[in-house]
């Protein structure tokens, strides 16, 4: 357009003097060029605009799948049973743990078919009618609610809310689901161990009182033993060697059933073995028997009660000597493995069957014939009165290892040794 009109110009011609072709032309050309001009600079602004928006709302996109995400990762990882509903009673959202307890029941459903469908026709072949009907009803209501169910063996606690749109009124419900099979179960168990420590309280005291009228009766087959003829004494060594047996069971089945806190002081546990050793000595010497004493002098210092570590280390040791024959070796050995200090007491008797392992510690269960049943499982209670273990390893025909471990802190007992040199 500047070449048509500079071109006359140049050569001295005014073009516009008369209203001519090429003045229409001109006019023409710059009506057009104008809005050529301008049709292209709003395709441009509105080109621009949707760039603009696009990249918004992909931002806004991007903000929002990120915040799903993390809202989701949120419920998976909180600890309980999550499902939503919408209106129709699909299945719009649920996280792994409420997929797992699906599973725990139904192996057979997956993601993808929980939520295919509505929730009412895909639990309804799985669950007794009472409880799909109450289920249903926790669900229509769209209201809060609070309700406990019982599904085969599980009791689940459930808890429901409604969700609200922006109106207010309700646009589904999130269900949140508890399972309370292992609270029942253990509240059960709390119960029975109430009763059986009223019962055990109960068996202690009449056990107790027991012992008086039995001395009573002792004392006057005494009296009447030495009244009555020579041969009857075999019938009373009988009947007060069965009362003695009687009054030991009561006296080990108290000491099983104490629950007072021992006096406990800090001591090696080598320096107990030293001390009963004579005793035990004598013991052996008496059945035809040795002892070997493999004793650590190095021991850490421990917190035990002197009084009942004593009595567990004779109960273990008579019991490796009863197993034995003449000749029999018995071994009490100990050292420290780690960050506890064992006692092992070994013997060579007979060994003991797996299955007679397995029962050792059961209170009244016995392989003597003249057994209480009770001194293993009074030595394991003192065990565990010390935060101890008791291990059993036997091999018939070769002999049993028991081995009594306690635990220390390293670092505490060394400063405790130093302190005490």
């Amino acid at each position: 357009m500047l070449f048509i009109v500079l071109v006359p110009k140049m050569y001295g011609k005014n073009t516009y003097e008369t209203l001519s072709a090429d003045t229409l032309l001109i006019t023409v050309y710059l009506f057009i060029t104008i809005m050529l001009g301008g049709l292209f600079i709003f395709c441009i602004e509105t080109a621009w605009d949707k760039l603009q928006y696009k990249e918004q709302m992909k931002g806004i996109s991007e903000k929002f799948k990120l915040e799903s995400e993390k809202l989701q990762q949120i419920t998976d990882a909180v600890q309980l049973n999550i499902m939503s509903m919408d209106d129709s009673g699909y299945v719009t959202e649920l996280n792994e743990f409420m997929l797992k307890l699906i599973h725990r029941h139904y192996p057979e459903l997956t993601r993808e078919t929980i939520m295919s469908q509505p929730a009412g026709q895909l639990f309804r072949k799985y669950i007794d009618e009472q409880t799909y009907s109450r289920l249903e009803d926790i669900v229509r209501s769209k209201q809060r609610t609070n309700a406990k169910i019982t599904c085969a063996t599980s009791t689940y606690q459930i808890y429901t809310e409604p969700l609200l749109r922006d109106s207010g009124i309700p646009g589904g419900v999130v269900m949140i689901v508890q399972d309370l099979t292992e609270e029942a179960k253990l509240r059960s168990e709390l119960d029975n161990v109430e009763r059986l420590t009223l019962v055990g309280q109960m068996a202690a005291g009449i056990t107790h009182e027991i012992r008086n009228p039995m001395a009573v009766v002792r004392g006057f087959l005494q009296l009447m033993r030495e009244k009555s003829p020579g041969e009857l004494d075999s019938y009373y060594q009988i009947v007060m060697d069965e009362l003695d047996r009687a009054n030991a069971i009561i006296n080990d089945f108290l000491s099983l059933a104490q629950t007072r806190v021992s006096d406990k002081e800090m001591v090696q546990l080598h320096l107990i073995v030293e001390e009963l050793s004579p005793l035990i000595w004598a013991d052996a010497n008496l059945r035809g028997q040795s002892i070997e004493l493999r004793l650590n002098p190095s021991l850490p210092l421990l917190m035990l009660n002197v009084r009942e570590i004593k009595q567990l280390v004779l109960n273990l040791a008579r019991n490796g000597m009863e197993a034995m024959d003449p000749k029999g070796v018995l071994t009490l050995e100990t050292r420290v493995n780690e960050d506890r200090v064992e006692l092992m007491i070994k013997d060579t008797g007979g060994g003991i069957s797996t299955s007679q392992i397995e029962n050792l510690f059961v209170p009244f269960f016995t392989t003597k014939n003249h057994g209480t049943g009770l001194g293993l499982s009074l030595c394991l209670s003192i065990a565990e009165r010390h935060n101890g273990k008791i291990a059993v390893e036997s091999q018939e025909g070769v002999g049993t290892v028991f081995t009594v471990s306690f635990p220390f802190e390293k670092e505490e007992s060394a400063a405790t040794t130093r302190l005490l040199k």
